[in-house]
């Protein structure tokens, strides 16, 4: 693995590269995950995937600050990568915020990319049901980050990590900007990604969290409706945060999937 920056939509991007020999896939990680905590995962994926993860903008060692932190621009910032000299068509794996930003750069530029993983994508927006994991959970945990905190502190937000996912959570969490989660996470419920979905005619796969209760039958149901190519594979008994549950069985649900 190794880290790297890149200039992308006006900002300086970082990524990790955990190399392998199968098509580019570039990881774009949830609400308050910087790359780094998706190592463990991305190693797996390796065996399939040349594999980079995305320090989304206002986390881990992409630039923050002053910054919008809304959708539209986390979406231009995966078009503009795609730019680069590093990707060409790249596949998008999205978890949680990840995916919903995921959703809109493929609506925004269909052309950027080979295909999406769409990985437990929030359901709420405009007139729908709130996202079920309350805002002091994220406000709490970060600004106890911020002190500075042991990982045996973080257990009580994460209590069936373990020691590993726990410490690297608790030494990175600080570097998600508290601004910048709380947009992104005001707009979970401000942002309608439902109306992005039709037009998405690239190879699409939803994988859902069994064990968590952010997408539904009838969320399920609904995408397909909107998109009647979209496969489906549930990870059974699994949280939203998949492979922290079961990496095995989120490596099956993701490992086959090709664009033609």
């Amino acid at each position: 693995m190794f880290g790297f920056n890149v200039q992308a939509n006006g900002i300086r991007q970082h990524l990790i590269q955990y190399e392998g020999s199968g098509p580019d896939l570039l990881i774009v990680p949830g609400i308050t995950s910087p790359a780094i905590t998706w190592g463990f995962v991305a190693e797996r994926l390796a065996e399939n995937f040349n594999v980079y993860v995305l320090d989304v903008r206002g986390r881990g060692l992409s630039q923050a600050g002053q910054l919008d932190y809304s959708l539209d621009a986390m979406a231009k910032d995966v078009v503009a990568l795609t730019n680069t000299d590093y990707f060409d068509r790249p596949l998008v794996l999205g978890h949680s915020m990840g995916a919903r930003t995921a959703i809109r750069a493929a609506r925004n530029a269909p052309e950027a990319f080979s295909g999406m993983i769409l990985v437990d994508p929030p359901m709420s927006g405009p007139g729908r049901r709130d996202y079920p994991s309350p805002w002091p959970w994220y406000e709490d945990s970060i600004l106890m980050a911020q002190k500075g905190c042991s990982a045996e502190a973080m257990r009580d937000f994460c209590p069936t990590w373990t020691d590993q996912q726990l410490a690297l959570r608790a030494e990175w969490l600080h570097t998600c900007q508290l601004d910048a989660i709380e947009i992104a996470y005001k707009g979970f419920h401000s942002d309608d990604i439902h109306s992005d979905i039709p037009s998405l005619k690239l190879p699409l796969r939803l994988v859902v969290a069994g064990g968590a209760p952010v997408i539904s039958d009838s969320d399920v149901e609904e995408l397909v409706e909107l998109a009647p190519h979209l496969e489906v594979r549930v990870v059974e008994g699994a949280g939203h945060m998949i492979p922290w549950d079961d990496l095995e069985g989120f490596f099956a649900a993701v490992s086959d999937f090709a664009c033609p």
